[in-house]
C-alpha cells in the first residue's frame, strides 16, 4: 500500500464532509511505534465524527480498493479509530480532542497542519 496516496485519500475524505483541524503526526522517528503516521481531525458533531468516517472509508475504498485493519468507537462518535495499518486516522468531536490532547501526547512526532480548502 502506498503510504502517501492512502495520506491523500484519507485527507480528501476528512475535507468531503468538513472535518476540521486536520493534523498529520509523522511517527516515524520515534522508537517502538506501532504505525508511521496519525492523522488527526475534528467533527463538529457525533454526528458528523460518523459521517467524516464514512467518507475516509468511501475515499480510500474506491481509490485503493482497501479497507481499514479495524474500526473502533462508532458506538458513540466521540472519538473513532481507524487503523489502516501505516497510518491511524483519529476522528475525535471537539471536546473530546481537547481532554485527550493526542497532538501533546504525541509531541516528538513532526507535525504538519492541513490547510483545508474551505
Amino acid at each position: 500500500m502506498n503510504t502517501d496516496n492512502l495520506i491523500a485519500n484519507v485527507i480528501e475524505g476528512i475535507e468531503n464532509v468538513k472535518g476540521i483541524d486536520i493534523n498529520i503526526l509523522d511517527l516515524r522517528k520515534i522508537d517502538n511505534i506501532a504505525c508511521k503516521y496519525f492523522i488527526v481531525c475534528t467533527g463538529n458533531s457525533n454526528t458528523q465524527v460518523n459521517a467524516i468516517t464514512s467518507s475516509v472509508k468511501k475515499c480510500v475504498s474506491k481509490s485503493m480498493a482497501e479497507k481499514p485493519w479495524h474500526i473502533e468507537g462508532l458506538e458513540n462518535c466521540k472519538w473513532v479509530l481507524m487503523d489502516y495499518v501505516d497510518v491511524v486516522v483519529h476522528i475525535f468531536n471537539e471536546e473530546t480532542r481537547e481532554y485527550y490532547n493526542i497532538e501533546d501526547l504525541w509531541a516528538e512526532a513532526t507535525s504538519t497542519l492541513v490547510k483545508t480548502k474551505y
